[in-house]
């Protein structure tokens, strides 16, 4: 018996996420995008998150030296339909899914981690008690 969430559904998930991550980044590298909002930006796309259906996908983009996030990414999503056809010859999926770009926080929420454990509090908490 298998446990939903878990085993080969779960690995398939992120395998097409991961093949979704890879083609995204090798179009958006291109450059064929013409939308002052992304000329000149550098993208960094963190994660695919595709949903079990395979038909919706949360793509989590940022611009490197976080310049102008919010504009990046409307202009990300104005252009989903586009970038959706390009993944179309990149990736050989039975239903190619929808896109929606968000912005990536995972390197916000690490220095915000990394500020904590270098907090004096949080640091003598780790060391341990004296001996």
């Amino acid at each position: 018996m298998q446990v939903k969430g878990t085993g080969s559904g779960r690995v398939r998930l992120l395998r097409v996420g991961e093949a979704v991550r890879h083609a995204l980044s090798e179009i958006l590298r291109r450059g064929d995008i013409h939308d002052p909002e992304l000329a000149g930006t550098s993208l960094t796309i963190g994660e695919v998150r595709v949903s079990p259906d395979l038909r919706h996908a949360e793509v989590y983009a940022l611009p490197l030296g976080g310049v102008n996030e919010a504009a990046v990414i409307r202009a990300l999503n104005r252009h989903a339909g586009y970038i959706r056809g390009q993944l179309a010859g990149k990736v050989r999926m039975k239903y190619l899914p929808k896109l929606e770009f968000r912005l990536d926080a995972t390197f916000d929420e690490a220095d915000r981690i990394e500020s904590l454990l270098h907090d004096p509090k949080v640091a003598q908490d780790l060391e341990g008690p004296p001996e």
